[in-house]
Order: C-alpha cells, then structure tokens, then sequence
C-alpha cells in the first residue's frame, strides 16, 4: 500500500504557546483549557477530529500544561463524588473521548513556531501515515452538515496531496495570517502555487487566509527539517508548505462553517455568545 493511500486516524495538537493575549487567565491555566461554555477549547478540536475519523490524538506540550493531560484522563475522586447524582451526566462527553481515543504526548522546549512544533510532532505520529492537525485555540464548526476536518479528509481522499483549510478576510487582516496563492480547480478547491506568511497587506497574493485545519503527508516532516526559520525568526509551517506547493502537492480548501478565533478575546465572545444561543435553540 502506497503511503498516501493509508487513512487517517492520529491528529496532532500543538498545544504549547503561551495564550499571552489572555493573561492573567493563562498564567496557570493553558490556553486549550478555556472553556466556551463547559467545555474547553482542546475538546471541541477532540471531537472534530474523531468525527472525522481519528482516534489517537497527539499533543505537543510545553510547561503549565499538565491541565490538558489530566482532563483526558479519569479523574476516580471526582468521579465518585458524583457518582449517582444529577451531575454525572455532565461527564458523559469526556468519558466517550477517554474510551475511545489513545492520547499521546511531547513536548515543544521552546516557542520556535508552529513548524517546528509540528516536527516535533514526527515521534508521535510517525513518519508513514498522513496525520491532521487542529489548532485548538481556532474553533470550527458547521451545523448544517460535516465538521471541518472531516471535510478535509474528504477533500485528502480524493487528491492525496496536503490539504490546508483557507478562508477569505478582510484585505487589511492578511498580515495576520499565511496566505496563498494559487488556481480554483473546482468549487472552493484551490491548487496552491505559492504561500506567503503574514505578508504586508499590499504584498498578499490574495486575501485567502489559512486556518488551523492541516491534513499533512508524511514526507513533510522532511521539508520541515530542510526549511530554514522565516517570519519572526520562527520555523513557519506556511514556509515548508510553500516548498511542497511549488511542487504541485498542496490543496486549499475553502471549507463550509464558521470559525472562530478563540486565541483573541473578541472571537472567543464572539464563540462563547454563538454556542450559548446555539444550546438555548435546543431547549
């Protein structure tokens, strides 16, 4: 069986930034453990990605972190404290994601961007299998059909190439973002030619910005290795995806739903207002 042919089961977390946009809260507290509503950025990307077929779940951590660890694991003290009451219930959700999934972790030493927080990666999910990986702090999701990731697998399936998920911004917001370029072969399907990260706004090949949605061969730990540090002086994930694209092996994808920038404080509102009346729809 050819290497891209195999399916997708592990997705990678990196999960060792700083949240500093959200201190104090993150002091203590990683920034995947805020809570929209009961429940914590990480686990909304948990569930996304077992949606779309994975269940071994892969975290790149860093110091602090141990939250993230301990809330993917049976808590017996608290368990028997509830048992049999009115709040036991309340744990159903993290109780099926602890019976299902495998939870693997390393750790990122140091803040060297997101590439090399996905290099890091390769001792988990190997160097043989396609992975995904979310961003937890970007919450997706689409109510009217399938979640994000597995859209991409979908998309993965058929062109067993890299897949990245893209939306439009505004013009003045590319310099935020890694940016591509590049050629619609079919409704929201791009063949990606180039990639740009946080480019000048009057630099930007376009305003197709990607978000933290990636399906990833495995060959691109080699690129990641061989891609000298860019923006910031940081091993950019765009950098070693732009490499592959030039060579005719990157999709984008501009996905169905919404999105949710959770690592500011306004989309993490603008999250938290959105799943609260989505809940009170249900009542």
């Amino acid at each position: 069986m050819n290497k891209k042919d195999k399916t997708i089961t592990t997705c990678l977390f990196p999960a060792a930034g700083y949240g500093t946009r959200f201190l104090p809260a993150t002091k203590a507290m990683p920034k995947e453990m805020l809570p929209v509503l009961t429940k914590p950025l990480i686990q909304y990307g948990v569930e996304e990605a077992m949606e779309a077929g994975c269940d071994i779940m892969s975290v790149i951590t860093g110091r602090g972190k141990r939250a993230i660890t301990d809330h993917f694991d049976i808590s017996y003290e608290l368990e028997h404290q509830i048992q049999g009451s009115s709040k036991e219930k309340m744990l159903a959700d993290i109780r099926n994601i602890i019976d299902k999934c495998t939870f693997t972790y390393t750790r990122q030493n140091e803040m060297k961007g997101l590439g090399d927080a996905i290099y890091k990666g390769k001792v988990l999910v190997g160097d043989i299998n396609p992975f995904a990986v979310i961003l937890a702090d970007d919450l997706c999701v689409n109510p009217k059909g399938d979640g994000i990731l597995t859209q991409m697998v979908k998309l993965y399936n058929k062109y067993k190439c890299c897949i990245v998920a893209c939306m439009e911004v505004p013009k003045e917001d590319v310099h935020k973002y890694g940016v591509i370029e590049g050629n619609q072969i079919e409704d929201g399907v791009f063949m990606v030619s180039n990639m740009v990260e946080k480019p000048d706004n009057d630099k930007a090949p376009s305003n197709l910005a990607v978000i933290g949605r990636y399906v990833l061969t495995p060959d691109i730990f080699e690129v990641i290795k061989n891609t000298e540090p860019g923006k910031n002086g940081e091993l950019q994930i765009t950098d070693a995806l732009c490499t592959q694209a030039k060579k005719g092996m990157v999709m984008a994808y501009k996905f169905q739903g919404k999105r949710f920038d959770c690592g500011s404080v306004d989309g993490f509102v603008e999250a938290t207002n959105y799943f609260y009346n989505l809940e009170n729809k249900k009542k």
